[in-house]
């Protein structure tokens, strides 16, 4: 019996080597990117004025990385906080950990300032920090690694050109064992894109791509985006009112766009222009959405008419969303 404990000893230190040596591995192995690139972006007017729209209307990079009103509807941009970063991604709205939007601004101790244009670029297209560590994919690298190069430069222009803001976020904790898997996400794009074709179609192709609708207009088990649901909506949204879902923008006629005109989309983004709209009060039990309308609706015409067309040339897909279930009363 002695000889079966030692035995049985050696076994469970010989699985815990392993594991150790494992867990090891994949924190000096991933994540396994290329270095950042050597490269200085020249800050042409042309070009900061490029990235401020792809920015501010396309990938909605402000959006995210600043500080939104949430007592107005879709939370636009507080003035003032434009890059400061400090959303918290967290359990209460299902993530496997806590994340926050870091700080993009130039401020050299909490924000960019002393990242190279290459480190940038790197984090933007494969999704790692200046120090070699995985940023979680709510942000999304995975689309923006399809962005023209140039376009990825003018979003560094851009950036450039942001007040600092002095603003320290926390770390991210991801939990065990999406810590590990986390480190294994992050790629370096197999191929740098130069241009994209000037037909209305790759245009509307493009915009859709690196406007990252895919990530929340599929619908998602465990994380996972559903095979075949592309653009399908129900993708949800846990908040502290209840769930949120995302509308099917399919052309299926009965549960998507396909009865929607062009001029009708157009004017449903546009309609965020108008003052009464886009700083509309909210009450306590209001319904409220995370979609950002105030920046998408900056978008050029000619823009949201390639992505309609676009939408239209994809698989009509009947699903059927409902799009909030409010969260229990509590007693």
């Amino acid at each position: 019996m002695r000889k079966f404990f030692r035995i049985a000893g050696y076994v469970v230190v010989a699985i815990l080597a392993v594991i150790a040596a494992g867990v090891i591995y994949m924190q000096y192995a991933f994540p396994n990117v290329d270095a950042a690139p050597t490269i200085t972006v020249k800050a042409t007017p042309a070009l900061v004025e490029r990235g401020e729209y792809l920015a501010n209307h396309v990938a909605v990079c402000v959006d995210c990385h600043s500080q939104r009103d949430w007592s107005r509807f879709a939370g636009p941009v507080t003035p003032g906080t434009e890059g400061k970063g400090g959303d918290r991604f967290d359990h209460s709205m299902g993530f496997p950990g806590v994340f926050y939007a870091r700080n993009i601004t130039p401020d050299k101790e909490t924000g960019i300032g002393n990242w190279t244009d290459g480190e940038i670029y790197r984090a933007i297209t494969a999704g790692v920090n200046k120090d070699g560590d995985p940023l979680f994919p709510v942000m999304p690298y995975k689309s923006f690694s399809q962005m023209q190069e140039q376009d990825v430069y003018a979003i560094i222009a851009y950036l450039r050109t942001l007040h600092p803001i002095r603003n320290e976020i926390p770390a991210s904790d991801a939990d065990f064992p999406m810590n590990l898997i986390l480190r294994t996400m992050p790629a370096t794009p197999a191929n740098k894109i130069n241009t994209v074709a000037e037909d209305q179609l790759s245009r509307g192709k493009y915009l859709v791509t690196i406007a990252s609708c895919n990530d929340c207009h599929t619908p998602a088990e465990k994380g996972t985006p559903i095979a075949g649901k592309e653009l399908a909506g129900g993708f949800e949204f846990k908040l502290p009112s209840g769930t949120l879902r995302s509308t099917n923008i399919t052309p299926d006629k009965e549960t998507g766009i396909g009865n929607w005109t062009e001029q009708a989309f157009v004017n449903r983004f546009k309609q965020h222009l108008d003052p009464a709209v886009a700083n509309r009060k909210l009450g306590p039990n209001d319904f409220n959405t995370i979609m950002p309308w105030a920046m998408y609706a900056g978008m050029k015409e000619e823009d949201l008419r390639a992505i309609y067309q676009y939408l239209r040339t994809i698989e009509p897909k009947k699903n059927k969303v409902e799009r909030f279930t409010p969260a229990p009363a509590k007693s």
